[in-house]
């Protein structure tokens, strides 16, 4: 998965991600590439007989550009703006972001150079620095109604498309626990941090030394997981928003605020099951993936972008995983432990500076098609894998980390808040993480390195 960058945060913008109790925030880079032209994949059929899409054909021979975000369907966007064209006439050129550069830098070289893409997948903070200024307007669009919930808003109008949701949490395989065990594991019979920890240790007895897989990479330890201590508030996006202007203000003291203790007593539990205790900065992200695959651990922190990492690991689509809650506690009726965290975490931008209103009106139809069309359904989730955001999809994703969000999402199991932070959090944070991790930090130095960094910022 591309990188996750995060735009500088625009404290004057009121935004408010409209909820339904489910979630993710963020979404980061793979740490191999999914799109390995060299690689064999299965091609999932497409039905095409079907479509009552109806197409404008004053936009046949428009050209529009889309810039792609999301590293792991290059290829799959690729082939949708392909289908798109046959029956449009509209052509769409797919620009990817280089691994490991910023979105957001991106687009302002872009914009500054004069050509900015007509649509542009985004993280929502990117949107949320850029749209008002440089975006259109898509508030009064046809799609907005299907994905309540799961739109931005930004001082009243929703200026992006929100692409996909994703989640996070605690990965298991369901068959290395059962083989371990000698008998079958019931995930939901695990609603607590005390609990979590029986499984940990009898996995350690029957043979499992280090059941837990752990990655290193700054954007897991300063995005995915840290980010708990503000999305976990309230599990709203308001919530997360307070809490961090608290922090900021002062008005909270991160030192007795029960998420930052809880979250670190957690993460001191995946410290102690890490199979790489060792050398826990030497891990490598794709062998994570191979040991939960081949059983030599049984969880793996991680969201479901992880499944393409998994299933070139060997894992197939009808094994069973899934995920556990980022246990924070041994409160049942704690939201923390019964959800996990799912959001829309990529959004499109439509330009409204430089497209011309029929490079425009082409962009609009293309985001109605990926909803409405019988075609943009199947291929949002067949050929793009991924979790539709839209309520009349009736399409179901293949992985089972996509399928466990979708239901847990449609289940009311899963919380919507995506914490909204400056687009050096991760790094920086991440940073402190990694030391923390590698047992160089204690916790008073990790909560004023928290402290620290929201003291610097405006």
């Amino acid at each position: 998965m591309g990188k996750k960058v995060l735009a500088k945060l625009v404290s004057a913008v009121l935004v408010t991600v409209l909820m339904m109790t489910a979630l993710t925030g963020c979404r980061f880079g793979f740490a191999s590439d999914p799109d390995d032209p060299n690689e064999e994949s299965k091609e999932v059929p497409i039905d095409t007989s079907v479509d009552t899409f109806e197409y404008d054909g004053a936009l046949k021979g428009t050209n529009i550009t889309l810039l792609n975000t999301k590293a792991e369907i290059q290829v799959a966007l690729e082939k949708m703006g392909a289908e798109y064209e046959k029956k449009s006439g509209v052509h769409v050129e797919v620009m990817p972001v280089t691994d490991g550069d910023s979105p957001y830098t991106k687009m302002v070289s872009l914009y500054n150079s004069g050509n900015p893409p007509t649509l542009a997948i985004l993280d929502t903070t990117d949107v949320i620095a850029l749209a008002e200024e440089k975006a259109v307007d898509l508030s009064a669009e046809k799609w907005v109604s299907e994905a309540e919930g799961y739109t931005t808003d930004i001082n009243g109008k929703i200026y992006s498309f929100p692409l996909c949701i994703e989640g996070r949490g605690i990965i298991y395989n369901k068959a290395v626990i059962d083989k371990a065990l000698g008998t079958e594991f019931d995930p939901a019979s695990v609603t607590t941090q005390d609990e979590f920890v029986a499984l940990l240790d009898k996995l350690v007895e029957k043979g499992i030394e280090r059941p837990v897989s752990m990655a290193k990479e700054d954007w897991s330890l300063g995005a995915h997981q840290l980010q708990y201590i503000y999305e976990t508030y309230d599990g709203t996006s308001d919530g997360a928003q307070k809490v961090i202007g608290d922090i900021k203000s002062g008005k909270m003291d991160l030192a007795t605020y029960s998420r930052m203790s809880e979250f670190l007593d957690t993460f001191d539990i995946l410290k102690k099951y890490n199979v790489a205790q060792k050398d826990p900065l030497g891990a490598d992200y794709d062998e994570m993936a191979i040991d939960l695959a081949d059983g030599k651990t049984a969880f793996w922190f991680n969201g479901n972008w992880a499944w393409p990492n998994i299933s070139e690991a060997g894992a197939k689509e009808d094994d069973e995983y899934g995920f556990l809650p980022y246990f924070l506690n041994n409160d049942k009726s704690d939201f923390a432990n019964q959800m996990i965290q799912a959001s829309p975490s990529k959004q499109v931008m439509l330009d409204g500076q430089v497209a011309t209103e029929k490079e425009q009106a082409a962009g609009k139809e293309f985001l109605n098609w990926i909803v409405f069309s019988e075609i943009g359904q199947q291929m949002l989730v067949k050929t793009c894998n991924v979790i539709p955001p839209f309520k009349n999809n009736p399409f179901e994703p293949a992985d089972p980390l996509s399928r466990d969000i979708y239901t847990k999402v449609h289940e009311q199991k899963a919380f919507n808040s995506s914490a909204i932070v400056p687009n050096d959090h991760w790094a920086v944070l991440g940073a402190a993480m990694q030391k923390y991790l590698a047992g160089r930090s204690g916790r008073d130095e990790m909560i004023s390195s928290v402290q620290g960094y929201w003291d610097e910022q405006e």
